[in-house]
């Protein structure tokens, strides 16, 4: 979905409406730069822990993945995460403990297949929606009403604050 050679448009893609095809654009642009920050970097470097309290690169690659699954089941299925999906996400979604914990030992193009696995379900279901999908309302952090869209900013949003956090991790591992 990637065009390197459009990488710098937010614009229409063939397949979606206008506005979605612009939360695309960004959401690609967003990956793209995650893919390109970790590119080559061992098992090693994707455990690599700053300290005690800090998230890995790999646990903060699994990350983006949850989040977005977890946006999508709530957008688009209206539901929270069942146990089984919990199971699998939580400790991406959750990090901290649970997180150093379980994530880890994995190469790096296992967590570059899952996020791969989410985008393309993520395609698949921004495919199936019109613009106006984008302004529905729910009650979201502390109680207050926010729309599809920017829960949907808040996914790319993420991801680039903790991609500011895997260059940190590079750079304190000298790599």
């Amino acid at each position: 979905m990637n065009n390197l050679d459009n990488i710098y448009l937010i614009t229409d893609i063939p397949g979606f409406t206008p506005q979605i095809s612009r939360l695309i654009s960004m959401m690609n642009y967003a990956r793209y730069t995650t893919i390109e920050a970790t590119r080559g970097l061992t098992v090693d470097q994707l455990d690599y822990l700053i300290d005690s309290e800090s998230n890995s690169i790999g646990a903060l690659l699994l990350h983006f993945a949850a989040v977005e699954y977890a946006y999508q089941v709530q957008t688009f299925e209206g539901r929270e995460l069942s146990e089984e999906e919990w199971l699998e996400w939580g400790p991406a979604l959750r990090l901290g403990e649970e997180g150093r914990e379980a994530i880890k030992g994995q190469e790096l193009s296992f967590y570059i297949d899952r996020m791969n696995q989410v985008r393309m379900r993520t395609l698949e279901l921004f495919g199936t929606v019109e613009d106006d999908w984008l302004n529905t309302e729910e009650s979201f952090w502390y109680n207050k009403p926010a729309n599809y869209y920017f829960m949907w900013f808040h996914v790319f949003e993420d991801e680039i604050n903790h991609r500011g956090q895997i260059r940190v991790i590079r750079k304190r591992q000298g790599v």
